[in-house]
């Protein structure tokens, strides 16, 4: 690695060439303040406020945009700086509402953090505030344009670590704004529902929609019978919100949390994780083995995925897993199965989900396949952050909790469920299950190194009876149109596809950074929460999803077999070619 010499408020340390001032500045423990950066995207400079100085020049450099040099003497803190950077923030101010107790960034917005950190308490410009109407037209996000600004994180990573393009910017000058192409409504652009808009928004300009109140009245409704289930990502990253580390597992207080909260069933969406894997693997093996359809298999728990593979990949639809996402399996059966076990009917009983996702609130409604229970499979879904916020407001001290257990029937799950909340989880639980479909006997080794890490896409191979089985694993959708044109270019050209299974999830690191889960995610807080699901998957007493018990008796009592006529009408789905735009 190549190094050089700088000095950063007169001390003198030696960084990696080329990295930024920002950078080395961090790795020397000191704080420039930031706005538009965000370790996730390329730096753009858009806000000025990370400015310094450079010693012996009058030039102010934008800290998140230079690289070092070799001899550079860097100032990133004086009196000077410290106004110019108290201006910069009071101009932004002078452009944003102050209605800050009524923002679902209160006491979480960057920006409110930075004018508290400068001692900002007049206003000394002008304040000039656009009316501008909030778009709430998808179930899953609001985008609020008067609070924006224009700092570009959600374009960049709409554009650049999507590749969806559902957001721009519009107009000139003071005019300028973040809105979809043509300022279509999000529901009518390409918009996938993921919200990692939302995740890397510094302020409230783009939010989950907020549906605890649903929940809550169902909770009051005395004729409902209130399921919660909480998916694998969530015992990972609710901690966060009071006070543990990324990563710390959780599960048990969750569990105990929405006991208090006042609901009647706790199930855990690992249930049906193993359940997916049941269907996906047998519908796997099948395809190898009889040729019962296309090659590769893809995964198809991701909402955000599979609408954007409608929308940019439709001519791979027959390659797609018919297996519901584990969401809506948990919904399904919780409506029929679980339903029948309780005596009560489906319409009697509230299916509501605890998820990581804002696509999943967009997921109960995407097709009449999520009502295969004759009525709506899982009624509401809540994020984690709303999750967090419910339990604050019912005054639950979440830290003294005890743990507790999930219920059953659907509640029991194996290590291969934990595992869907990371990128490679799925293919590695469904590997696990697949060989012993295959072979009849279990996996030697079911840690699968081969698709663990967070390189945007991964290979490699597994040997299954003799059989060199290529898998692949994206994450992040611009990651997946490399793997996907791979699959296509081959098609086109006769040859045999360069894999037979892959693995999408639409986020970086998977569920784990969803667009739902606690505001700050970074690649470090990913690897936090990625080792505390593979922590819980080693401490599994059952670790493969077909030797979970309460899946064994689901199957026997009720399904009968994977893929079976009953098992096709609850766990599985369809898919359609839908427009970028909605003309």
């Amino acid at each position: 690695m190549k190094t050089v010499n700088i000095k950063i408020n007169g001390e003198p340390v030696e960084v990696e060439a080329g990295i930024s001032i920002l950078a080395a500045a961090k790795e020397m423990n000191i704080n420039i303040p930031t706005l538009c950066y965000h370790s996730d995207l390329p730096a753009w400079a858009a806000c000025g406020i990370c400015v310094v100085k450079l010693e012996n020049s009058p030039k102010m450099m934008r800290a998140c945009a230079t690289p070092v040099s070799e001899g550079m003497g860097i100032i990133t803190h004086d009196p000077e700086l410290h106004q110019i950077r108290k201006t910069v923030i009071e101009l932004i101010l002078s452009t944003h509402p102050n209605d800050c107790l009524m923002c679902g960034r209160n006491q979480n917005c960057e920006l409110q953090s930075l004018a508290a950190n400068y001692g900002i308490r007049e206003q000394p410009y002008e304040v000039r505030l656009r009316d501008l109407p909030k778009d709430d037209s998808t179930p899953s996000i609001i985008l609020n344009p008067e609070k924006c600004v224009n700092c570009g994180r959600c374009a960049n990573v709409c554009q650049v670590l999507q590749d969806v393009w559902a957001l721009e910017f519009v107009g000139r000058g003071e005019n300028t704004r973040i809105a979809p192409a043509a300022d279509a409504a999000l529901a009518d652009s390409p918009c996938i529902k993921c919200g990692q808009c939302s995740a890397h928004c510094p302020v409230g300009a783009i939010y989950e929609k907020d549906e605890t109140g649903k929940l809550l009245e169902a909770i009051r409704d005395e004729n409902k019978h209130v399921a919660v289930q909480i998916a694998p990502a969530v015992r990972v990253a609710l901690g966060e919100a009071f006070g543990y580390e990324p990563g710390d597992i959780s599960t048990g207080k969750i569990y105990a949390a929405l006991r208090r909260l006042g609901v009647d069933a706790v199930f855990d969406t690992n249930f049906a994780a193993d359940l997916t894997i049941m269907e996906e693997a047998t519908e796997f093996v099948q395809r190898l083995t009889e040729g019962s359809g296309e090659i590769p298999q893809l995964t198809s728990c991701c909402p955000a995925w599979t609408d954007y593979m409608e929308k940019y990949f439709s001519d791979m639809i027959p390659n797609f897993s018919t297996a519901k996402s584990p969401m809506m399996m948990q919904g399904a059966v919780t409506k029929t199965y679980y339903a029948e076990k309780i005596k009560r009917s489906p319409e009697e009983i509230y299916s509501a989900a605890i998820m990581p996702c804002t696509a999943k609130k967009y997921e109960i409604t995407r097709c009449e396949k999520m009502y295969s229970s004759g009525e709506q499979d899982v009624d509401v879904v809540l994020t984690t952050r709303e999750l967090a916020r419910l339990i604050r407001s019912a005054g639950i001290d979440f830290n003294t909790l005890s743990d507790e257990a999930a219920d059953s029937p659907i509640g029991k799950y194996s290590g291969a469920g934990t595992i869907f909340g990371n990128t490679g989880g799925v293919m590695e639980a469904a590997l696990r299950t697949a060989y012993n479909f295959v072979t009849g006997k279990e996996l030697p080794e079911l840690n699968i190194e081969a698709v663990r890490g967070m390189d945007g896409v991964r290979s490699g191979e597994v040997d299954i009876e003799g059989k060199k089985i290529r898998v692949a694993v994206a994450h992040g959708m611009a990651n997946v149109g490399t793997v996907l044109r791979e699959v296509q270019k081959a098609k086109a050209e006769g040859k045999e596809p360069p894999y037979h299974f892959i693995e999408v999830m639409a986020c970086r690191g998977g569920c784990i950074a969803g667009g739902g889960q606690p505001y700050g995610t970074t690649d470090e807080v990913r690897a936090k929460r990625i080792a505390g699901l593979y922590k819980d998957d080693a401490a599994a007493e059952v670790r493969a999803s077909h030797l979970n018990p309460e899946i064994q008796q689901i199957y026997k009592e009720f399904l009968g077999e994977p893929l079976s006529k009953k098992s096709h009408d609850l766990l599985h789905t369809k898919y359609t070619s839908r427009p970028l735009y909605q003309i």
